[in-house]
Order: structure tokens, then sequence, then C-alpha cells
């Protein structure tokens, strides 16, 4: 759905009151969004002095209140607390007759679809999973980041409208996600996004350790062109030593890595199996060469385990 379509914020009837139970970095970030489509920010919570700052950053005015209190005044409410404290809130808050029938609920947990809102189903609540498939700062960055961004949106048939068109409202693009792949669909977006961050890092205090001075500018082209070719090409887009089969410079980099940064070892070999499986299988890494370079994989794998025992 294209959001240039949308009519003016004020042209739209049913503004909603919006409340947020956890100002962590999602929840006031959603919550400012919905409020330049036109809808209402009246309450937040939040405990830490982190999510209070974050709060009166990109929420100004608005009050902050115990959770309870945010579902009295609210018809549609953001549960965006971590994905371990979500069953346990939405228990509570239906248990104590907080949730009111009709009251929109909406939680920004990826593991989770709609069913983990059950209990406030029951109390007559409307359940809505909506997980904005963007990585947070919890400054107003955010808000500009939803253009955009795609949602993974599971709801009730009949609220697969409402959810969707709260996405649309928030600059996003919804992609519907079935409750039961739920936990697959953000199996994959942790693999890609989080392990990603761990990866730059890493590279980053290497090329540090080799005497490079500014590592983010050096690797900024190159990562943004790896990135690009990845999402348009898949596997084809497979470059390096490993994707060509030469067993004695990836050999030099275990070695090297295991003398410098021992940390790295296992995730570079771990990645470096992985790539030549995909590599082998998509007919880039010549089979010849594979049996060399995998033994080397093999090899490093075993001293990993051996440097680890003797560390002990």
């Amino acid at each position: 759905m294209s959001t240039s379509q949308l009519p003016d914020p004020k042209d739209r009837p049913a503004r909603l009151t919006v409340g947020v139970v956890g100002a962590g970095r999602v929840g006031p970030a959603l919550a400012a969004s919905l409020q330049l489509a036109g809808h209402r920010p009246v309450a937040v919570s939040g405990v830490s002095d982190a999510s209070r700052r974050r709060a009166a950053q990109l929420l100004p005015d608005v009050p902050l209140v115990p959770p309870a209190e945010v579902l009295e005044r609210a018809d549609l409410v953001l549960l965006t607390v971590p994905d371990d404290t979500l069953p346990g809130l939405v228990e509570g808050l239906a248990e104590t007759g907080a949730v009111r029938p009709g009251q929109l609920l909406v939680h920004t947990s990826g593991r989770y679809g709609a069913k983990v809102l059950d209990p406030a189903l029951r109390a007559g609540a409307l359940p809505l999973a909506l997980h904005p498939a963007m990585t947070f700062t919890g400054t107003p960055v955010d808000v500009q980041r939803l253009a955009g961004c795609s949602f993974g949106v599971t709801a009730p048939v009949e609220l697969r409208l409402a959810a969707e068109a709260l996405v649309i409202e928030m600059g996003g693009e919804p992609e519907w996600v079935a409750e039961e792949m739920r936990p697959l669909y953000h199996a994959a977006l942790a693999l890609g996004a989080n392990h990603l961050v761990t990866l730059v890092a890493q590279s980053m205090e290497l090329l540090r350790a080799a005497g490079v001075e500014a590592p983010d500018r050096m690797l900024g082209p190159l990562l943004g062109a790896a990135l690009d070719n990845a999402l348009r090409s898949g596997d084809a887009a497979l470059t390096g030593p490993v994707a060509r089969g030469d067993a004695g410079t990836v050999a030099a980099h275990v070695a090297e890595l295991r003398r410098h940064a021992p940390q790295t070892v296992a995730g570079y070999l771990a990645m470096a199996r992985a790539t030549a499986d995909r590599a082998l299988a998509h007919g880039l890494l010549k089979p010849e060469l594979a049996e060399d370079l995998l033994g080397v994989l093999a090899d490093g794998r075993e001293g990993t385990r051996g440097a680890e025992g003797e560390a002990r």
C-alpha cells in the first residue's frame, strides 16, 4: 500500500486518544508518529530515568502515569515492553479490570502474534500485533525512519484493515505474518539486523588493531555496497576468499584472529562455513576447491576448542 494516497490527517475521521505502556525506544516513537497522523497521545508510563527522558523528548506535555491509568485514558494503547514481560503484563491488566471493551490494544513484539493478547480479548479489547522491522535509538530520528518501514502485522481477520490502516498512518508498510510464523519471522530479523551490528563492531575493532584510523569511513562504502548487492541478488552477491575457495587465505585469517582477537574465531568460522555451504550450493564455489577450504574450517574449529580447553 502506498502512503502517498493518504488524505490529510485533519480530513480523516475517528481520531483516537493514544497511550503508551513502556516508554522504551519504540513506544514514544510510534505514539509521536500517530500524533503526526492526527491522533492524540494522552498518557505514557515509564519507570527509569531514561524512559522518562525519552517520553519528555518525543511526547512533551504528555503526563507520566501508572499503566492502569494509561488504559483508563486511551482508546488505543501501545504495549511496548520487552518480549518476556508482555504475557504477564497482559494477564495482569486483564485481571485487574484495566482493559475496557472496544479498546484497541497493540503490542510491538516481533516474537508474538495476537494470541498473547487473549486475556485482554476476553475482557473485550481489540488485539493487534504491529511489529516495526526497524532498529530504534530512542530519539526523534526514529519517527523519520518509520517512513517506508515494514511492519509485521498479525490480527484477527475482522481487525486486519484497522491494523493495516494504523501502520499506514505511521508511514509504514504492512506485511501480514501468520500467527504461527511469528517466531520464525522474528528469528529472521534478529539474524540479519542484530548479528549485523555484532559483525560490524568486530570488524571495526580488528581494523583499529591493524592500524586503520577511520574504520567506519573504510567500512561504510564497502558494507553499503555489500548490503545493496545482497538485497538485489541474494547469494549471487557472495564474494571474498570463502566464495572463491582460497583456503590458504582463510587459514591465514584464522591464524591472525587467533593471535590478535581469539574471541572472534568462533564467529568467523561459523559464518565462513555457512558462506561456503551457500556458495557451493549456488555454484559459486568450485567443488574441487571446497574440500581444502572445508578442511581448513574444520581444523580451525578443532583448534578453537583446544584453545578454550587450555584456557579453562
